[in-house]
């Protein structure tokens, strides 16, 4: 069965490991700083600090804004459920606006019928590593939060995505652009945000029984008592997360080289089936991080059920969150309505042969709509 998703490893991300659990400590330590370091310096970021997870992430980058309780946070319905419930559990209410039915990002037009005295920030999702139109919305004056999961290697007018709004998240899990098995990352331009990112992603403490004896210089006994700063879980990444994100980072323009030519094939072969609706591609000032390619097609479940009995996987894996009781939601979203009855993701990772992509597309164009 061909993936739909995935990411490639090798030998690289196998001897970071190996030297890595031969060093007998796999937790939190310098090879997450080194990632730190390596990351920020990639993308440009001027803080940016690593978690265990992008959903934390995004709780996290929710409760760094220190929001009055029940605010409104806007963001689009046609996204990961991890972003809603970021909102909730920071003690928010998520209010899902719809989003545009090519890019399928969120524009500030769309924002604003959202918009109440109650709205305190908004969160935009870079689908599929497409950028959101982000300086009409930044004019809103709300802070921004940016989920840049999908947009690892994404730019908007020169400027990293998950760089540009008040707070930004990454997603390093299994099947993102740059993978650390699981892992995620937190981005601020505020100094202040990213030094209480890191107290915060140890429950709360400024600082390690090691750091603080380490740092007292022999000046402090009892180093192994601390103040907590505030309360919070724990989201502390790990050594070997890290040492294979490091790996990564030094692969990432080939493995991003072999999903553009992916998406290229695609936009060339299917160009000409009058019955799909292809994704765009990015404008002259952005640049695409090439996550998922998803199709619009009539008869899309029948499609996806043929695909997948010729041995290849497709799925929508965003759903129209506002449509989920648990959201109590009332909003009537036509264009995330209507993509949850034709869009479709189809197999789009750098594991990926020539030959499977060309199985794939000569499939589709065989399927009668």
């Amino acid at each position: 069965m061909i993936s739909v998703f995935g990411s490639k490893v090798g030998k690289e991300e196998i001897a970071n490991v190996s030297a890595v659990l031969e060093s007998q400590w796999m937790g939190f330590g310098k090879k997450v700083n080194e990632f730190e370091e390596k990351f920020s310096k990639r993308l440009g970021l001027e803080n940016f600090a690593m978690v265990d997870s992008g959903s934390n992430a995004l709780f996290m980058a929710v409760s760094l804004l220190n929001l009055p309780p029940r605010s409104e946070i806007i963001l689009p319905a046609f996204t990961w459920v991890s972003c809603a419930q970021a909102i909730l559990l920071a003690g928010h209410k998520p209010v899902f606006c719809d989003v545009e039915l090519d890019t399928l990002n969120v524009n500030r037009k769309l924002i604003e019928k959202c918009i109440t005295k109650k709205t305190k920030a908004i969160m935009v999702v870079h689908f599929a590593g497409k950028p959101v139109d982000m300086d009409p919305i930044l004019e809103l004056g709300l802070p921004v939060i940016e989920d840049a999961a999908h947009a690892v290697d994404s730019r908007y007018r020169g400027k990293p995505c998950g760089g540009i709004g008040d707070v930004g998240i990454y997603s390093f899990d299994a099947v993102k652009n740059l993978t650390t098995g699981e892992g995620g990352g937190i981005a601020t331009r505020k100094t202040e945000l990213i030094e209480r990112a890191k107290i915060m992603r140890y429950c709360g403490i400024g600082k390690s029984g090691f750091e603080a004896a380490a740092a007292s210089a022999g000046e402090k006994n009892r180093w192994w008592e601390y103040n907590i700063k505030e309360p919070f879980i724990k989201m502390l990444p790990t050594n070997i997360a890290a040492a294979i994100g490091l790996a990564q980072l030094e692969k990432i323009d080939d493995l991003q080289a072999w999903r553009k030519k992916i998406w290229d094939i695609y936009q060339s072969e299917l160009k000409d089936v009058s019955w799909i609706i292809r994704p765009p591609d990015a404008a002259d000032y952005e640049k695409h991080s090439y996550f998922t390619y998803v199709i619009r097609v009539p008869n899309r479940d029948k499609l996806a059920r043929y695909l997948f009995d010729a041995g290849i996987y497709t799925t929508l894996r965003y759903h129209p969150l506002h449509l989920n009781a648990l959201y109590k939601s009332k909003a009537k979203l036509k264009n995330s309505e209507i993509l949850n009855e034709d869009s479709l993701s189809i197999p789009l990772h750098p594991n990926l042969t020539l030959d499977q992509v060309s199985l794939i597309v000569e499939s589709i164009k065989k399927f009668k709509s």
